[in-house]
């Protein structure tokens, strides 16, 4: 009896010992151990990314999702257009910067992404990043996240795992380690010859005894790029030869020998039934909350409209139901009574009304069905110094959208500084009204940079979206351009000549910096009363240094309703001058955020004394 208990313990110490061979043998979950060698880290390298459905057929969706231009991604792709349609399973290579983070001593490419309703850590892992990265790897670089906690429009860091080549492999002319993640069809010899790499240097890179299975990375070594032929119009076959021949092989007894094997394709396989059983309850769940918001939706419109809409009017409440509860919507039929049908006489200018409704005068913006995405921003948005927007309308005749914001009754600093375009005729203001204008649109500006969650990016900062109230007190308007989150790179470039950074206009970089650019436009405007722009399209942004080589160059260039103005107030302006130089540097990490800007305005204050009918008063104007 003993010897039997003996022969079984020896038995369950050899499953051990194999399955401990066989986990040992898989690449961590946490990511690959690197060594931050600065001959070595960082590289640049390539990800192996495939074009698939629902959203990453287009070009657009994987440069947002790497955080790329498109023309980025075309080039080594041999595309021929930005705008090309991908096929599904198209082949891509995706450039990323690989480094080796010493604090976590792991080799990847440092991406962020916004989380959006329903993501996991998991979903964005194995589905948008298609398992470049994992979960538990996800979870290691951002430990004050709460996998369980997640609130949309958090930043997290999802690590793409990447090599670089060493020493010893650029000696055999290895350029690029590619990062791949293995199919079920895969075998090394296939993805040699596919991808033009030596299979030996294939082995030794990746561990030649190594067990690959499916959704794992390997790094492909290359001297370049492969070049993959365009899609003709197929969508790829699958390959089930492979697959005939591995179910060919497991039916050979011989295959059953290695009980360690047995034991981790029954823990592999155990752990992906339990993953699915788990994606099953998360889309379940999904699915039942997005059930029940229709069915709140469909509650709304009956209640709003009536019955009888149309299904595109449905759709297009359905954009903005976050906002229902906190926005009054109102009847297309009271904004035609307070406008008087938007007559010639009620127009602004552009498409925004003036409306009277219930007693209460209002500005209404209309538009065409683009206005859900400044609806999301606005509704997180509460400042002084920005337009508050009071409700909205959908008109489902023609599918416009109206936005109802407060009306701010002196309209624009534009038209205060360089005159109404049907008259021309300027109004005056004084240093004082200006430097006051000056910090209420950095206060607004600081206030979306700093205390938004994501950060919030106007686009447009310029004079004709700043309004005056009675007072003479300044608000940001139109968030029609708008972006919640930065450090994005787009194609689309849109904006204003004139107040357009230089990296936004060359490279489609979206950060905070091109606000405070704008601003520092705003600046010059203010001080010199020069369009942004002229008429033989020169902009003014190039004379900030040069104004400030001495009082004389800049008396010549500022407003003349302020050359006659007192000592103290020329020393305001010099200072003034030199923030607007600073917001100005064509580097962008060379401009200050918008908080340095409202505090160095604020001590421009100080250089200026307010002269009152008693004498001298040594109280700052602007003092809060």
């Amino acid at each position: 009896m003993k010897k039997i208990e003996n022969f079984f313990s020896f038995l369950l110490l050899l499953l051990i010992l194999s399955s401990l061979h066989n986990l040992q043998a898989q690449p961590s979950t946490r990511g690959y151990t690197c060594t931050p060698t600065p001959s070595t880290y960082p590289c640049q390298t390539y990800v192996h990314y495939r074009a698939q459905s629902p959203g990453f057929l287009d070009l657009a969706n994987i440069s947002d999702l790497f955080l790329l231009s498109r023309l980025m991604i075309t080039k080594p792709n041999n595309i021929s257009s930005p705008t090309s349609p991908l096929l599904p399973e198209q082949s891509l290579f995706i450039p990323i910067t690989c480094s080796c983070d010493s604090k976590f001593s792991i080799s990847f490419s440092n991406l962020t992404y916004t989380i959006q309703k329903g993501d996991t850590f998991y979903l964005v892992s194995s589905h948008n990043f298609q398992n470049l990265t994992t979960f538990q790897s996800v979870q290691v670089v951002n430990p004050s996240l709460v996998p369980t906690k997640l609130e949309v429009g958090d930043q997290v860091i999802f690590p793409i795992f990447c090599k670089c080549p060493d020493k010893t492999s650029t000696e055999v002319q290895t350029n690029y380690l590619i990062t791949y993640v293995l199919q079920p069809s895969d075998t090394l010899p296939k993805i040699a010859t596919k991808f033009e790499s030596n299979l030996k240097l294939l082995k030794e890179i990746n561990g030649e005894n190594q067990n690959f299975s499916s959704s794992e990375t390997i790094f492909i070594p290359v001297t370049k790029l492969p070049i993959f032929p365009q899609p003709t119009g197929v969508s790829p076959v699958p390959d089930t030869t492979k697959q005939q021949q591995n179910s060919t092989v497991s039916d050979n007894p011989r295959s059953c020998v290695n009980k360690g094997v047995v034991v981790g394709l029954a823990t592999g396989l155990g752990i992906t039934v339990f993953l699915l059983i788990l994606l099953i309850l998360i889309m379940g769940f999904r699915f039942y909350k997005e059930l029940c918001r229709k069915k709140e939706d469909e509650k709304v419109n009956k209640y709003q409209f009536g019955k009888g809409k149309s299904f595109d009017e449905e759709n297009l409440m359905a954009d903005v139901s976050d906002c229902l509860d906190k926005y009054r919507v109102y009847g297309i039929q009271d904004l035609r009574e307070a406008t008087s049908g938007f007559s010639q006489s009620s127009l602004i200018h552009g498409s925004v009304y003036k409306g009277c409704i219930g007693g209460d005068v209002y500005a209404i913006k209309r538009m065409k069905w683009n206005a859900c995405e400044e609806l999301k921003i606005l509704q997180k948005v509460n400042h002084g110094n920005l337009v508050k927007l009071e409700g909205f309308c959908i008109d489902p005749q023609d599918d416009n959208c109206y936005l109802i914001y407060e009306f701010v009754e002196n309209g624009s600093l534009h038209s205060w500084l360089h005159g109404e375009s049907n008259t021309g005729a300027k109004k005056k203001l004084d240093w004082k009204t200006r430097l006051r204008i000056a910090i209420d649109v950095a206060n607004g500006l600081q206030y979306i940079h700093e205390h938004t969650r994501p950060t919030v990016v106007h686009k447009d900062v310029k004079t004709s979206n700043i309004l005056l109230d009675g007072n003479m007190r300044a608000k940001i308007a139109n968030f029609g351009l708008a972006k919640s989150g930065c450090n994005a790179i787009t194609m689309n470039i849109v904006g204003t000549q004139g107040y357009i950074a230089p990296e936004y206009l060359e490279d489609g970089i979206v950060t905070t910096k091109m606000d405070v650019f704008a601003f520092g436009v705003i600046l010059l405007e203010i001080i010199s009363g020069k369009e942004a722009i002229d008429e033989e399209g020169k902009v003014l942004w190039t004379d900030a240094q040069k104004v400030l080589e001495g009082k004389e160059e800049l008396k010549k260039w500022m407003d003349l309703d302020l050359v006659n103005g007192e000592s103290c107030m020329l020393e305001s302006i010099t200072n003034v001058i030199a923030v607007a130089a600073a917001c100005l540097q064509r580097e962008a990490s060379r401009r200050p955020n918008m908080v340095e800007v409202v505090y160095a305005l604020c001590k421009s204050d100080n250089f200026y004394i307010d002269y009152s009918e008693d004498g001298l008063s040594v109280t700052p104007v602007l003092a809060r």
